[in-house]
């Protein structure tokens, strides 16, 4: 069988993060985090007026201190599992899908690493693709960018727009879970094109079928100064303290809580933030916070030799002083902009807990890519092959799921979809390229699970109106297909060029082996990217 190779039992956990932090698996105390909620009157949105000064000051603020909850610290075998659901009763699911978040800004978020604490961390999760509405295309529906159709950001190959046009909106968790009965909210980011602007016309207040509740724009990145479609209605927030939009969402998302709550329906909530994507702003209280913080220097911090690097990267020069002071104060922007989002969490969980429904919720953290910076001479940005960019956060606590337990088995964000599914009492679809992750969740035997992740990426990308372009020097590299697997990064790019990393030896994926990699393995990897590049569906669940 010639690719048999990639069901060995292999799997390596490295202790020390692609940020080069202290390992993000190990567990630590909880602590205690204040929350800030900024609740709006709704205003409809108003073409060049001034937001009234006295509607800013007539919002209403709700501050108290919530301390996360924690689970026992214990792993392996004696990890204790929260208690499952009352039989008969469905659970609630809290998303939190965060942007461009990498895992060395873990360490400075307390309240996700008490749900690390309380539940799962899947230490080998794998993004798909690196860009912002591939990847969400691909949580949203399950399927790879290949069969959804969403390989960049813009039409015509990727955005809304194809995403909405190639049928994909019926496909996805938030149309199963409503059809079964559950509430649905999304609160936050959507995809690249869904923008509340006059140039889409009556799109601009269009809710997708699957929602119940539709609290969502398109131009967040600032995180003030944008409208807020909600439910089919414009408001517009301007530049008040109290507009920032995760203080607005994490309101909003409580109320959802406790309404759905009160109407005794079982929900599933999905907070989805622009934060930390660029220009990472952070809520006012968080501006001036982590002053002496610098980016993670890692061994392959400003590489100095790439000459073995593929040709779109080989030629870029090493980082200079100032180019490596511009790094830092991104990473510390990409810090103070978290603060809000772990807030949310420990907002959510409070709400929950309040309504007597910890027990019954599902609490899953996520990021739909990762972030380089100052790595192999990049300055910054996300589009490459490599595991700072590809591997990111994914922690699941909730009934039936071990505390304080590491899993090191493959998962990709194919498995988002098929997993909510089964959380809420249905098959997943058989159009699913990815797998529910809910035996790993709960702990069932499993037998002839993945050992490999695939990637692919559509570039080099030149659309000066796309939010992710690549600033110069940030990595803008060329259509690629590549395989991850427990100690190999293999890398096949559309113009020849090729990578190849082994993991075990060369964590920090400094020295390219192509030419010496044994044929045989170089066969065996071409073929399985071959594979990956035309499956669907169950082919796909077989890789």
């Amino acid at each position: 069988m010639p690719l048999r190779f990639h069901r060995r039992r292999c799997l390596s956990l490295i202790t020390i993060d692609p940020g080069g932090r202290p390992d993000p698996f190990s567990q630590r105390d909880a602590s205690e985090g204040c929350v800030m909620l900024g609740v709006k009157p709704r205003r409809r949105a108003r073409p060049r007026r001034r937001v009234s000064a006295v509607l800013v000051a007539a919002s209403l603020v709700l501050t108290g201190c919530v301390q996360a909850a924690s689970g026992d610290g214990k792993k392996g075998k004696d990890a204790k599992a929260s208690a499952s659901p009352a039989q008969g009763k469905r659970p609630n699911i809290v998303y939190i899908l965060t942007d461009d978040l990498s895992w060395d800004l873990v360490d400075y978020m307390p309240h996700v690493k008490a749900l690390q604490k309380r539940g799962m961390t899947f230490s080998n999760y794998f993004v798909a693709d690196t860009l912002c509405c591939p990847s969400r295309a691909t949580i949203l529906t399950g399927k790879y960018p290949h069969n959804t159709g969403v390989r960049s950001n813009d039409p015509p190959t990727g955005g809304f727009d194809v995403f909405n046009a190639r049928g994909n909106e019926k496909d996805t968790f938030a149309a199963a879970l409503q059809k079964a009965g559950y509430r649905t909210a999304l609160m936050g980011k959507y995809l690249n094109g869904y923008e509340p602007t006059e140039k889409q016309g009556s799109s601009r207040t269009y809710v997708p079928p699957g929602w119940t509740e539709w609290q969502v724009t398109g131009l967040g990145y600032a995180n003030y100064n944008y409208n807020l479609n909600g439910n089919g209605t414009l408001t517009h927030y301007g530049r008040s303290p109290n507009d920032h939009l995760n203080t607005v969402i994490t309101a909003k998302g409580v109320d959802f809580v406790n309404r759905s709550a009160d109407a005794k329906q079982p929900f599933m909530l999905e907070m989805s933030t622009f934060s930390p994507h660029a220009p990472a702003t952070p809520a006012p209280a968080d501006a001036h916070k982590f002053g002496n913080v610098k980016a993670p220097r890692t061994p392959g911090f400003n590489e100095p030799d790439i000459r073995d690097k593929p040709g779109w990267l080989r030629k870029y020069p090493r980082l200079k002083p100032r180019q490596v002071q511009a790094v830092d104060k991104a990473f510390r922007e990409r810090v103070r902009a978290v603060q809000s989002v772990d807030r949310m969490i420990g907002a959510l969980e409070a709400a929950v807990n309040a309504k007597g429904r910890g027990a019954d919720t599902y609490f899953v953290f996520n990021s739909d890519n990762g972030y380089h910076l100052g790595q192999h001479r990049l300055v910054e940005g996300k589009l490459t092959a490599y595991d700072t960019d590809i591997h990111v956060p994914l922690v699941v606590a909730g009934p039936g799921v071990p505390a304080g337990k590491t899993e090191a088995r493959f998962a990709q964000n194919t498995d988002i979809c098929p997993t909510f599914q089964e959380l809420a009492g249905l098959k997943p679809a058989e159009s699913a390229d990815g797998r529910s992750l809910v035996p790993l969740l709960h702990a069932r035997p499993v037998s002839d699970w993945r050992t490999t992740a695939f990637i692919e990426h559509l570039g080099p990308n030149y659309s000066h109106d796309d939010p992710d372009l690549p600033k110069k020097y940030g990595g803008n590299p060329p259509t690629y297909y590549a395989v991850r697997t427990a100690n190999e990064l293999y890398v096949e790019y559309e113009n020849g060029d090729r990578e190849y990393y082994d993991l075990a030896k060369d964590p920090w994926e400094l020295g390219n082996l192509w030419v010496q990699a044994p044929e045989a393995r170089k066969a065996e990897l071409k073929s399985l990217v071959a594979s990956y590049r035309g499956c669907a569906g169950a082919n796909c669940r077989d890789l």
